[in-house]
């Protein structure tokens, strides 16, 4: 987890959801959006701003980004789940394959019996951005309960606000009991932390260099398996399979954000042969560079 400083001189701006600026939000209490249809109207980036009376939880499922709190900046990868309590400023810089979902709810429709531990009000009352290791066996029912919340809010079949309700105090709640059990751990996990800030800092530098694997485990002072096995158990990737995906988040934004030709971005990112960019792409996409560019430029 990454984390820097922003600039706090300015207003943030005041919403009920996205860009709708209202005083209140009485006119319903729960709204559910794939991140994707959201961050993809506002080229993948959302400002600075916060919600007065309403709850939100994120989980990301692909890509990925910083949350922006206030003067706080924190990288996520996935799974990941992110909470964000009313009046709270909070903004965030999405890649362009985010997918995951955004809840939104009103704080005061939190479901009832969350009152009744302190310890998990506690938790709720503060922003927070926290990964959901896939060997945790609660990970997979939250994925499930957050899922089948999301299916419940679009089907509009009937009884849905009593589903909806049990699934979003049961997500809330493991995502807790997992945040807790890995500050139980808070140790071991800081020092992996400070090994996946080092690491994304050493990617950075050289993503464009098509640096291996063994290459990073020698920079932090670490064997390969064991980097491997950090890597997997804070991202679900392996260190190749990490390493591919910010090559290939890299070579979206070159596409999207730059008007070189595509053997030009294939060059910036390291790529002597204009065809291995390409069949690199889309064995990752299932689309050539042009195909993808063409694509999402239509969407802006």
């Amino acid at each position: 987890m990454t984390k820097r400083k922003t600039d706090p001189n300015f207003a943030i701006p005041t919403y009920s959801l996205y860009g709708e600026e209202t005083d209140t939000a009485d006119d319903f209490w729960f709204h559910c959006e794939t991140i994707q249809a959201r961050s993809s109207l506002h080229h993948w980036e959302i400002g600075l701003h916060r919600h007065e009376h309403l709850f939100q939880l994120l989980l990301i499922t692909n890509g990925s980004g910083d949350a922006v709190f206030g003067e706080e900046i924190v990288r996520f990868e996935p799974l990941t789940a992110i909470t964000i309590p009313p009046s709270i400023g909070h903004g965030f810089r999405f890649s362009p394959d985010v997918d995951g979902f955004v809840f939104t709810l009103m704080a005061s429709r939190l479901p009832a019996r969350m009152g009744e531990s302190s310890s998990l009000k506690r938790f709720l009352a503060v922003p927070r951005v926290i990964g959901l290791p896939m060997q945790i066996p609660d990970v997979e029912l939250i994925k499930t309960m957050l899922t089948r919340l999301a299916m419940e809010f679009d089907q509009r079949l009937s009884g849905r606000t009593i589903i909806m309700e049990a699934c979003l105090a049961t997500a809330l709640t493991l995502i807790a009991r997992v945040s807790e059990t890995a500050g139980q751990n808070e140790e071991a996990e800081d020092g992996q932390d400070r090994r996946m800030e080092a690491l994304s800092a050493l990617i950075h530098r050289h993503i464009r260099a098509h640096k291996p694997a063994s290459f990073y485990a020698q920079a932090l002072g670490i064997s390969p398996t064991h980097l491997n096995r950090i890597v997997k158990a804070r991202t679900g990737l392996s260190m190749h399979a990490l390493l591919m995906h910010r090559l290939l988040d890299e070579a979206k934004r070159e596409l999207l954000f730059t008007s070189g030709t595509v053997q030009e971005v294939g060059f910036r990112l390291g790529f002597s042969d204009p065809a291995y960019f390409s069949r690199f792409f889309a064995r990752e996409t299932g689309l050539t560079p042009r195909a993808w560019r063409l694509k999402e430029q239509a969407r802006l």
